[in-house]
């Protein structure tokens, strides 16, 4: 995920990962720490950030966008520290 990661960052794109809450719940944590990173630079501006241990170019233009699916069986629930980096909406069949 963090290869990833670093790269939508570098080149400015966006990326959505879907069923996100499919993955376990330690895994999930620590692609929290790596977003959490994206987003502070983005905020405070800079050109570079540090992402897993390493000086990356960022890219003004990255996105970030999950989707996932609550309450299925498998699938964990999203920890604070992820749920409060996204803005949730729910969709529903018309």
């Amino acid at each position: 995920m963090g290869r990833l990661l670093a790269g939508l960052s570098q080149v400015g794109a966006w990326g959505c990962f879907d069923e996100f809450n499919r993955l376990e719940e330690r895994i999930l944590s620590a692609v929290s720490q790596q977003i959490l990173t994206i987003q502070r630079g983005l905020l405070e501006r800079h050109s570079q950030i540090d992402l897993m241990g390493r000086q990356i170019t960022l890219h003004d233009n990255v996105g970030i966008f999950i989707t996932m699916n609550p309450g299925y069986e498998g699938r964990s629930n999203l920890p604070d520290n992820l749920k409060s980096l996204f803005r949730s909406f729910a969709m529903v069949v018309p």
